[in-house]
């Protein structure tokens, strides 16, 4: 270990009387780890076995920082919790696993077929495609691209109608491209 002392704009390391150079930071605390001391070699050392991050928190305080840490300090919700549009909301399941799950009561009168989970705006863009439902993402493309030719006003001859006919086409292929709801294949 070097003993020399550090150079005038070096970091001198914070342990008492010590005068060489603060080359390893360590976190001042558990609620400010951005923000270091600096020590040289031999003093990180120590305080780093006697730093306790841990210190002054009861049994039930750590396990909830643990389990804070287990998700990434993010907000989390059980399955199916953060309904928006009723009980079945854009979950793609054609095997009926969410019921078993205890994620809601399907009507018995009413055979499901997946489109309920559709909005309107979707429903909307499948009808100016002239697709219905199940369609794919890759249905979607296939036929924008048909429609694209068939409409494009360079192909019409610059026909006002068939401008109008694009924009409308173009707003639902975006519609339906920012789906959730559709499957890619």
């Amino acid at each position: 270990m070097a003993t020399d002392a550090a150079a005038p704009h070096q970091r001198v390391c914070e342990a008492p009387g010590c005068k060489l150079a603060g080359e390893y930071r360590a976190p001042r605390s558990r609620d400010d780890l951005n923000t270091y001391r600096w020590f040289c070699l031999q003093h990180v050392r120590e305080y780093n076995k006697k730093w306790d991050y841990f210190a002054g928190l009861d049994a039930g305080q750590i396990e909830a920082h643990i389990r804070a840490d287990t998700t990434w300090r993010r907000p989390v919700w059980p399955l199916g919790a953060r309904r928006q549009n009723g009980p079945y909301v854009r979950i793609h399941d054609p095997l009926d696993l969410a019921d078993d799950a205890g994620l809601g009561e399907r009507p018995a009168a009413k055979q499901m077929d997946g489109s309920e989970l559709l909005t309107p705006a979707e429903r909307t863009a499948l009808d100016v495609l002239e697709l219905s439902w199940p369609s794919t993402q890759a249905d979607v493309k296939s036929r924008y691209k048909e429609l694209v030719k068939i409409h494009h006003p360079d192909a019409n001859g610059g026909a006002r109608e068939a401008e109008e006919k694009l924009k409308e086409i173009n707003a639902a292929y975006s519609t339906l491209r920012a789906s959730e709801n559709l499957p890619l294949e």
